[in-house]
Formats: structure tokens, sequence, C-alpha cells
């Protein structure tokens, strides 16, 4: 099997680069990186069976760098020192993972895993097993919003879109409810997870999942409760590329 590892950490690289290859002949390391930018770069190049991947990197995320794959038909081993909430989510989704430093007996049962996904076919369902699991944990269910002299904690599947309103901006919830949010809109989409929501307008922010239909000719959408939003012409592109 063809690994790639990506850590930002050479020392974790090597010691976990030792272990594979003193414990497993199944495994060949084709190829090292410390930088995710190059890593992107590297994976799509070198199509390897499988990826052992480090999630906490201060260049980039490890799921970051999945979004920014073209190439996906690999295994992936999550490895970290931290992030205790994604290993959870990982864990559930019975996908693998390693606790840095690196365990003998660890290395030894990912490593029968591996084995055990026979085929590109296998690799794919497993690639995206792991990524919907990191998905959901990089992404809060929670956020807080300054209301009124309080802070209100928000489910984000119960905002529907933002507008700005000078120094503030107004948060339409699927209540029906209007609320008078504290925060200019910038700073308000700052707060937002990003891969739930996107600005398609300087005065409008809108969750994604409640899109129903783009108007082409209008160039408006239609949210999940009627109301039409513009969408800027520059903004059009990136907006169509999300939904995709």
């Amino acid at each position: 099997m063809r690994v790639i590892i990506v850590d930002d950490e050479l020392a974790a690289i090597n010691s976990l680069s030792w272990e594979l290859r003193r414990h497993s002949d199944f495994i060949s390391i084709v190829e090292t990186f410390t930088s995710p930018v190059e890593a992107i770069s590297g994976i799509n190049y070198l199509k390897p069976d499988c990826v052992f991947l480090d999630i906490e990197m201060p260049e980039m995320s490890g799921f970051s760098l999945l979004e920014k794959l073209e190439y996906r038909n690999f295994a992936i081993v999550i490895t970290t020192a931290y992030n205790q909430y994604a290993i959870r989510a990982i864990k559930e989704s019975a996908v693998d993972y390693l606790l840095k430093p690196v365990d003998q007996d660890d290395i030894l049962g990912v490593v029968e895993k591996l084995k055990k996904l026979n085929g590109a076919q296998n690799f794919k369902h497993q690639f995206e097993q792991t990524f919907e699991a990191l998905s959901r944990a990089s992404s809060p269910q929670i956020v807080q919003i300054p209301v009124s002299g309080k802070i209100l904690f928000l489910r984000v599947n119960e905002i529907v879109y933002c507008e700005s309103d000078g120094n503030y901006s107004k948060a339409f919830l699927e209540s029906g409810e209007q609320l008078l949010v504290s925060k200019k809109l910038k700073e308000l989409e700052d707060m937002l997870p990003n891969r739930m929501f996107f600005r398609v307008h300087n005065s409008y922010i809108v969750h994604l999942l409640k899109v129903k239909e783009y108007l082409r000719s209008e160039g408006y959408l239609v949210l999940s409760n009627q109301k039409k939003i513009p969408v800027s012409r520059t903004k059009k592109e990136a907006f169509l590329n999300r939904m995709s």
C-alpha cells in the first residue's frame, strides 16, 4: 500500500515512518510533507492508497486540506495529539485515527484494518466517511449571538439568513423571529461557521442548507422561508461552486 504522511512536525513524521516500516512490509511510504499546502499538489500527483493526516496544523487544518483535493480515492488515517471532540466523531463513524505519540498496538491495528480495504471503491467509501466525520467535528452546532445586552445561544440550523443594518445586523430564524444583533455583518460573518454560511451580497449572509433555488434570470436566491435574496455578480461563481 502506497502511503503519504502529512504532519507539520518533522519529529512526528519520523516517528510514524519508523513505526510503520518496523511493523509492516505492507506499507510503502512514497512521500512525507510538513506543509499541508505542498501536500495538496503531492497527493493529487502521486495518488496514494492511504494518507496519514494530522488534523491540527497551523498553516491549514487537515479538514481544509481534504476540502481542496482533486484526488480523493484513498483511505485516511487521522493522527492527532489534541481535539478530543474530533476523535469522538471519527470513532463513531468507524474510521481510523492514531493518537500521538503513536502506540505500537495502535499501529498494528490500523495496518490490519487497511489490509481489509480491498480496492479503490473501499478507499473512496472510507474517504467519504472520514470527510463527513471531520465536517461535523469542525462545524460548531451552537453560536453565541449578542442581542440587547445579553448573549443568545442559537443552534446554527435555526438561522436562515442575516442582513446588514448599519452598525448592527439582523438574524432571521426558522421560527419567523427576527433578532437585532449587536454586531456589524462582517463581525457576524466571522462568528458563523463558514462551511455552513456564505456571504452572497454585501448586505446578506445565507445558510447554505436553507437555499431552495437560484433564479438565474433575476440573480436571486429563494430560501426555505420563501425570502428572495440578491446574489451579487462578484459572488455568483463562488456561490454556485459552494452549492455544487
